[in-house]
């Protein structure tokens, strides 16, 4: 397994524009009450910087994993979502939601179906249904099936990556560790996006969700590179 340090050797310049960009989403802090082009630009632009990030590590090594290619992919419908949320107040809610659910599709087929873990997949189906049970009275209209056919894949996505941690049995990574603390902090992100807009506002709402959506987002970014970190140990041996 690659240490830590190594990865933060390797892989922090490359994040590099990812945090600065990050900051200037917060320092800005432009109002959601006026959404444009440019407050669009900005809240999309770390999503961009992560592009770039696995972009970094070469064509070839995109093109020689399908879960890479499969995070990128997701990150592109990340930022189309994002564009779309900035305008929800004007009627494109749920083309966010459509394009966040496409996300979580295509990050559950890059973390993949083994190892199984049925036991994580019990705990994940019943925090998700009792979340959906206290948004449930709130909801009206279609919201009420679009929610809860989104919760049923963000909650697969957030399956998939905690069961690729397995501690006990030390069938782990730091990357695998990562994917799972994204999808948690994904989790957080969205359910806070729900209750904040269906059920009550929720204090400093916006700092909580944008936080834990950039973190997720990193944290699921840096799970890609795990093959390439596989083949240069596998090279120094």
């Amino acid at each position: 397994m690659v240490s830590p340090v190594t990865v933060v050797k390797s892989e922090g310049p490359k994040l590099v524009p990812f945090f600065k960009a990050t900051c200037v989403y917060f320092v800005l802090w432009l109002p959601t009450s006026s959404p444009s082009w440019f407050s669009a630009l900005i809240k999309c632009l770390p999503i961009f910087c992560l592009w770039v990030f696995l972009l970094a590590h070469g064509i070839s090594f995109l093109g020689a994993h399908s879960s890479a290619r499969k995070i990128l992919a997701g990150l592109i419908f990340s930022a189309l979502g994002d564009a779309f949320l900035i305008w929800q107040e004007q009627g494109y809610f749920s083309h966010g939601l459509l394009m966040f659910a496409i996300t979580h599709i295509l990050y559950s087929s890059a973390f993949g179906m083994k190892p199984l873990n049925l036991r994580a997949g019990l705990v994940i189906a019943v925090i998700s249904g009792f979340s959906y049970t206290l948004l449930y009275p709130y909801l009206s209209g279609p919201f009420t099936y679009l929610v809860a056919v989104y919760i049923a894949l963000i909650a697969f996505m957030g399956w998939r990556a905690i069961a690729g941690v397995q501690l006990a049995n030390y069938l782990w990574t730091w990357t695998k560790l990562s994917a799972c603390l994204g999808a948690v902090l994904f989790m957080v992100s969205d359910l806070t996006i729900a209750v904040n807009k269906f059920c009550f506002p929720v204090p400093h709402s916006r700092a909580i969700i944008m936080a834990t959506y950039y973190a997720a987002q990193m944290l699921i970014a840096l799970s890609a590179v795990e093959c390439q970190d596989a083949d240069a140990a596998r090279k120094r041996a």
